[in-house]
């Protein structure tokens, strides 16, 4: 589980929670048809931009927000050069029990095709088909958290007018106009609290979790292209080091 996320909604909660109570009650910050104003409009509007299997895509693309996409380019890097030394030692097929073993769809389903001696143009067409698809899913996504991003504050300001109407057709009581304004204005911070809270960085953290993805499958892509064209083992890992950093690659800059 990614401790950034969970860490990062519990800070901002703590902290307006912390601002309401050292300045008044929590109560007063309650506004049940304020919050479906808000909550109902966005996801109805989101709901009306983006066909079913989209939103539907949008629960798991949010896990990876959530849950922790595990990327270590340095480990991918070692099993691609073993894999290299053993199919230029004892040939291609000698990797099928190691391909059996792998637990990455993407990875286990391009060396399968290097193991059967698919022409490397397919491989590498497949692949990058398969790869742009995720990237469409990912990108969908961002989208999606984006949407909702600009239209919670937009339903928030609508639901302040509906707000201000009420409260302008009271007006023949003043004792009413304090209360009202307040709830009023109650539905514009339930808006910006939803963009900026979730969705705003909900979106911004699938995207970065998609280019660290995208990052490991070309990795895996190359070591895949490399292996099947019998590269030298050694020349395979500096081409693959590209993908690390300076740092990772153990030089000072």
């Amino acid at each position: 589980m990614d401790i950034a996320t969970i860490g990062g909604l519990v800070l901002c909660v703590a902290m307006i929670l912390l601002g309401i109570l050292l300045g008044g009650s929590l109560s007063q910050f309650i506004d049940y048809p304020s919050m479906a104003i808000v909550v109902g409009g966005t996801i109805g509007a989101v709901a009306i931009s983006f066909p079913m299997p989209v939103l539907i895509n949008l629960i798991s693309v949010t896990m990876k927000a959530v849950f922790v996409y595990s990327s270590n380019p340095g480990e991918l890097i070692k099993t691609f050069v073993a894999f290299a030394e053993k199919a230029r030692r004892d040939g291609l097929l000698a990797l099928e029990s190691d391909v059996g073993n792998l637990t990455d769809p993407f990875m286990k389903k391009g060396l399968q095709l290097v193991v059967d001696g698919t022409d490397p143009a397919v491989i590498k067409t497949v692949m990058e088909t398969e790869l742009a698809s995720m990237q469409s899913r990912h990108a969908a996504g961002v989208t999606t958290y984006k949407l909702f991003g600009s239209l919670a504050p937009a339903f928030g300001m609508i639901g302040t007018l509906i707000g201000l109407i009420n409260m302008l057709a009271s007006m023949d009581d003043p004792s009413a106009i304090g209360p009202s304004m307040a709830v009023a204005l109650i539905t514009t911070m339930y808006g910006s609290m939803m963009a900026n809270m979730f969705c705003i960085p909900m979106g911004n953290k699938v995207a970065v979790y998609s280019a660290m993805e995208s990052s490991d499958r070309i990795l895996m892509i190359e070591g895949m292209m490399g292996i099947q064209a019998g590269d030298n083992p050694r020349v395979l890992e500096e081409k693959l080091k590209s993908f690390l950093g300076p740092k990772e690659r153990g030089e000072e800059r």
